[in-house]
């Protein structure tokens, strides 16, 4: 199950020339999904183009996209069932050469070492605080 959302990232870009920012949001959960591109809402500021997120379900979907390239973030869910985000994480991180920076979903604040051993970029905890999730993207999007 491949689902996109928001503008194209061809079509609309940044006052500055720049193209939106790609985000590849990986949960076998479409409620965690939509909880994600909820608490972080269409945009990262007012005026700032769509943010183009692009869902996947399946772990083997994430390798396949993330090694074609073309991200700007990955969120990954950690508790993801079968194949959970940190140790996807791990992997994509070992594995793809300039790997973009990847945000792990934890089950609980004190998963934080977990994420770190996986190389995440940043983790945020559950229950997903909207402004702690949406201040931790626009930071790894720069």
């Amino acid at each position: 199950m491949t689902t996109t959302t928001g503008a194209t990232g061809a079509a609309t870009a940044r006052a500055d020339g720049a193209p939106a920012p790609r985000v590849l949001l990986y949960s076998d959960d479409a409620t965690v999904r939509a909880a994600v591109r909820a608490a972080v809402g269409p945009r990262l500021r007012a005026h700032a183009p769509e943010i183009v997120w692009h869902e996947v379900a399946t772990a083997t979907e994430v390798v396949a996209r993330a090694d074609a390239g073309g991200w700007d973030l990955l969120v990954l869910d950690g508790e993801a069932d079968k194949v959970g985000g940190m140790g996807l994480c791990r992997q994509l991180k070992n594995e793809i050469y300039r790997c973009p920076p990847v945000l792990v979903l934890t089950g609980r604040a004190q998963d934080g070492w977990l994420a770190s051993w996986s190389l995440a970029d940043d983790a945020v905890p559950r229950p997903l605080d909207p402004l702690i999730l949406q201040k931790s993207v626009a930071a790894l999007l720069g």
